[in-house]
This record gives C-alpha cells, structure tokens and sequence, in this order.
C-alpha cells in the first residue's frame, strides 16, 4: 500500500541533523534514494528530509528529481462507517421489523442516516415508505446480506483499492465523498557533481588568518550569489493611455513651437474663470448645476483691482464700440472659488501678464483636468481633460487659425477637415471643428475654436491691432476612439482594469509624415 509522508510511523529513534545528513550522503552513495522512503526508514518528517536535500543540493553534493505520489484516504467521517456499518445499514437497522412511522425513524437517528442513510437503502431496495395519512417506514427485506458500503471502505483502508469495481469507487470518491485523494511530491536524490560522503564547510570570507598561515591557497571559497536575474524581476511601471495620448499632443504643440502654459491651480475664482472672458454672471453655466463651487475658503479673488475695474465696466456698459451686457456686476459673485470649468482661465491669466509684461507674439497650450456638474454616464464624467491651443499677434484673421488648425490636426493624421460657424460667449466668430478620421472612416467633431472677443482682451490691456486665435478638444475622445473604448468610465476611474494600464497599445498619434502635414496645409 501507498502510504503518504504525513501517515508515516516512526520505526527508529529520530537521529540529530548531522547524523541524518550522514545516513543520507551514505544511502546516495549506494545508489538513488527516494525521499519518503528514506524518512520512513530514518524515523523523521519528511519535511526535514526536503530541507536537508536543498541544503546539500545547494553545495552539489546531491541533486534530485520530483515524483507526484497519490493515494487514496478515508474521511472522519468515513472512518466512523467502518465500525457503526454504513448510513444505509444504520437505516435498516434502525427500522423494527415491523415498521414505524417516518416521524420515529427520523428521531431514531442522525440527520445524515435520516436523509444519504435512508435515500440510500431505499435505493438498495432494502427499505420502502407506504403513503398515507402518516408515512411510514417499513423493511423490504429481512435481513442484509452485505453492506457493500464498509466492505469497501475497508478495503481502502488496507490499500485494496484496486479490489473495487471503478465505477463504485468513484461513487464514493465524487458523489458520496466518503474517500479524498491525497496528493504530494516525493523526490529522487542522486549524486551530485561536488558529491562526497561529508560535507565541507566553504568559508564566504578571506581572513587575516588565512592570508598569514597561507591556508587560502588550499580553500574552497563558497561562491557570491551575484548572478544577474537570479531574484524575482520588479514589476516596471505602466503608462496609461491617457497619459501616452497626452505626451503625443505636447510633442505635437512644442514641435509648432508653443510653449506650455502653467496649469496646476485646480481652483479659480469665479472672475479668471467667468469674468474675464466676459461671460455674463447670469449665465447659465454659472449655476451651481453646471459648476462645482468650494465650501472652503468660498472666496478668493487676487486679480488686479485695476484690471477688475475694467472688466466691470466692460461688463455693465461696455467699450471701444461694444455696448456690454447692460446689468449690474457684482463682485461677490467674481470672488466665489470654483473647479475650474475649462483652461481657457488659465489661457486668460497669460494673457493679461503677457499685456501686463509688454506684448510680443506668443504661442500657448495647455493640457489638463477641468470639472463640470453633470450626470455620469457612458460619455461623460464630472471631470475630463482639456486640450487648448491659443496664438496671440498682431493681424491675425479667420484664414490664420483655419491655416493653423489644418497643421495641428495634419500631424495627428487628420488631413480632411470641415467647420461649421458656432457660438462661444468670448469668441468671434466661432467654429465647431470636424475631421475625417481615419480608423472610424467617417467624419466626427474634434473639437471647438474662435477668435477671442475684442471685449476680453482690451481690459487686459492688449494693443487694438492684436488678435487671439485659439481652439481646445477634449483629451478623453480621441483616447476612446484610438483604444476602441465605448466608456468612458472604463478609460478613467475606479471601474479602469489594471490590466488594460498594463496592456494597452502604442500610441500612434502624432507620427504622420511632415509631407502629409505640408500637403494639408497647401
């Protein structure tokens, strides 16, 4: 019979560890041994055999080989069935020879005789209930010739189970689990390459001693365990996509030769958000639907007084040929702190300390995360990314940033663009920006663009001649379309796998030819 290491008796008096890695380098020296079985014959846990084995494996004085073992065992509470006869034979025996009622045979008996016990004889036709106004239980034969059951239980015990017919035994196994398969590893241990009958300590240093009595000549040093990949690899860091789409549009902004704008104020008051850019206070997009607005500190506002005053009058009465919005501007309303809605605010602060410093032709972007109150669903989230390019000099028109906006959207490898007039409260004219993109094979809005309003960039300070072009899109949508992403909740949050992070594509964006970027723009 196969025994397992754990069900191993001992047979002699458990030896000390250098008398046991004695016996094991002199039984290897006669020929393979097999771990279980030389445990057994040593009188000690297999475990200690294994870890001896490492051990001496590590010097090369033996080396081994697993083996998986397996055997059959019986559960505790198969065990019990060997002496108290099975749960069908309890059953039977537990009815009178006259029958009883189900209620008596129930309270006669354990729950699982009562219910494995009793389907069980009832299946062996040695038990039958009659119906009626109370069940009863009654035998179908006098006595049982044999209880199969134990008998077979038995014969596991003694390591006959080959004795049994397959298909019962897998009965007991799978569906009465009555028997469990025990599994482990043994292993042969041979000769090793440094093998001897004892094992020499290697010293790991070169000591004064050594070098003084010369005995170093004759040593054998144990060797630095210095071999490269030897340890478990770290796991490297993964990009996300977002922040590969990300660096592909800032190469594609700095090869055009803009310059990034500061964007690490999450927080704006209401006048860099809304004022400046000469959007009415009683705006829908003011509303506390629309923006997320802060508890604490609720107001903050460090504009220049002087600058303030100017965009006031610009809203209430206007100026240089504008007439304003013709309502009464509050301050409170300028001053309250919110999640900045877009990074136009941010393009608004440059500005006016590009007019503040001296003007000069410049070239902006920005590329960070705004927020906006509305629902979540597959398309939206309470916070995206904006994308914002904006060129200010003297002159610019229409033709300027329709020019430009077939450059930029060139080198990302859309060369085909329309635009349809729309409206922006601090841009005119204004146009929605549609592309032919080329892994969706139809047209799709990439995004939105105008020139800034004389009204916003006057108080500024701003010479009268001087234009502002300027355009944004989203980061999420052009992300979603190159990864084949239909939510949006599964590109940024907590419902993202790690595993797309871990796995997910190059980005391609921003690697088309200079000559389709020059074709574009011909």
């Amino acid at each position: 019979a196969i025994v397992s290491p754990g069900q191993l008796a001992a047979r002699v008096p458990a030896m000390d560890d250098a008398a046991l890695e004695k016996a094991l380098l002199l039984a290897v020296s006669v020929g393979d041994v097999t771990s279980d079985e030389f445990a057994e014959q040593s009188g000690v846990d297999h475990k200690k055999v294994i870890g001896l084995m490492k051990s001496l494996e590590a010097s090369a004085l033996v080396r081994s080989s697993a083996v998986d073992r397996s055997a059959l065992a019986l559960t505790p509470e198969s065990e019990t069935y060997i002496v108290d006869g099975s749960p069908e034979a309890q059953a039977f025996h537990a009815v009178p020879a006259d029958g009883c009622s189900l209620a008596e045979f129930k309270q006669a008996v354990s729950k699982t005789v009562a219910e494995v016990g009793f389907k069980q004889a009832m299946q062996s036709k040695w038990l039958g209930m009659v119906k009626g106004g109370e069940p009863r239980v009654e035998r179908k034969v006098d006595a049982i010739n044999e209880d199969t059951c134990q008998t077979q239980l038995k014969l596991i015990q003694e390591g006959k189970a080959g004795d049994i017919d397959p298909k019962d035994l897998e009965s007991l196994i799978k569906k009465r689990k009555l028997v469990k398969q025990d599994t482990w590893k043994v292993y042969v241990i041979s000769k090793g390459a440094e093998f001897s009958l004892e094992r020499k300590k290697q010293p790991t240093d070169l000591t004064r001693e050594m070098l003084q009595d010369g005995t170093w000549r004759d040593e054998t040093f144990k060797a630095y365990n210095l071999v490269p990949g030897a340890g478990a690899m770290p796991s490297g860091g993964h990009v996300h996509p977002l922040l590969k789409v990300r660096q592909q549009f800032r190469e594609t902004f700095l090869q055009l030769g803009f310059a990034e704008m500061p964007t690490n104020n999450f927080v704006e008051s209401g006048f860099w958000n809304f004022d400046t850019l000469i959007q009415p206070q009683m705006h829908p997009a003011r509303d506390a639907h629309d923006t997320f607005f802060m508890k604490t500190p609720a107001v903050a506002n460090r504009a220049p007084e002087d600058y303030v005053e100017r965009v006031k009058t610009m809203h209430e009465v206007g100026g240089h040929g504008s007439i304003g919005h013709q309502y009464a501007w509050k301050r409170a309303e300028a001053d309250k702190n919110i999640l900045r809605t877009h990074t136009t605010a941010v393009s608004a602060r440059c500005l006016h300390k590009l007019a503040k410093d001296g003007f000069k032709p410049a070239k902006y972007f920005s590329i960070d995360r705004v927020f906006r109150n509305e629902a979540v669903d597959r398309t939206h989230l309470a916070e995206f990314h904006q994308v914002e390019g904006v060129i200010c000099d003297k002159n610019l028109t229409l033709g300027d940033l329709i020019g430009v906006l077939h450059q930029f959207f060139a080198r990302l490898g859309m060369t085909q663009l329309r635009f349809k007039p729309a409206f922006n409260p601090y841009t005119e004219p204004s146009m929605e920006i549609f592309a032919y993109h080329p892994m969706l094979k139809k047209w799709v809005e990439v995004g939105n663009s105008g020139m800034f309003r004389p009204e916003m960039m006057l108080p500024m300070g701003m010479p009268p001649d001087v234009n502002v072009i300027a355009w944004g899109l989203s980061l999420e949508r052009p992300t979603m379309i190159m990864y084949g992403i239909d939510n949006i909740r599964d590109l940024f949050g907590s419902k993202m796998q790690l595993g797309s992070v871990k796995n997910n594509p190059f980005c391609r964006l921003g690697l088309i030819e200079q000559t389709e970027t020059v074709k574009a723009t011909q």
